[in-house]
């Protein structure tokens, strides 16, 4: 059953990936982008790689996402529209090109069926959430904190930027 299901998220995780970057709509991509992600969480889900899931649902899908939406509402995207017309044939024979490179590099891994040092017993006993979080919030905790505060700053500076006049401001009577 895993296989099947393999076949069926990597499948739609290339073919969302095509459509993210093809299509015309701002929000058309977007939801192209959104299923990408969803896709890429159920692969690791089928790894067993269930902090990687929760990592790619709530940053990705949910972080990631709602900025880029952010984005598209701040821009003035009818003056700046740009599309590719007339290269999708050869976008279309590079993508498989690049697809057959890699496919056949895997063929030809010496890494390919190679196991990792860590023992099995190590990873079931605790969890692998466990010991991800352990390091994190024991020797990677000043880092945590620091990208806390660059969000913080992200967040802010969005809300000044997005920030217009109100009613009968002029440019300089507003606050920056």
């Amino acid at each position: 059953m895993v296989p099947i299901f393999f076949v069926y998220f990597s499948l739609v995780s290339i073919v969302a990936g095509v459509f993210t970057v093809a299509l015309r709509s701002p929000v058309h991509c977007g939801l192209a982008l959104l299923t990408l992600l969803l896709h890429v969480a159920g692969l690791f889900v089928l790894l067993n790689a269930e902090f990687l899931f929760a990592v790619q649902i709530i940053v990705y899908a949910g972080a990631i996402l709602v900025l880029y939406l952010f984005v598209l509402m701040l821009l003035n995207l009818k003056s700046d529209e740009r599309y590719l017309h007339s290269k999708y044939v050869v976008m279309l024979f590079a993508a498989i090109a690049i697809c057959g490179e890699l496919v056949l590099l895997m063929m030809q891994s010496p890494f390919s069926g190679s196991k990792g040092d860590a023992p099995a017993e190590a990873v079931l006993k605790e969890g692998a959430s466990y010991a991800v979080g352990i390091k994190m919030f024991s020797e990677y905790l000043l880092a945590f904190e620091i990208v806390g505060v660059f969000l913080l700053g992200a967040i802010i500076g969005a809300i000044v930027l997005a920030k217009t006049p109100v009613n009968g401001e002029t440019e300089k009577g507003a606050v920056r």
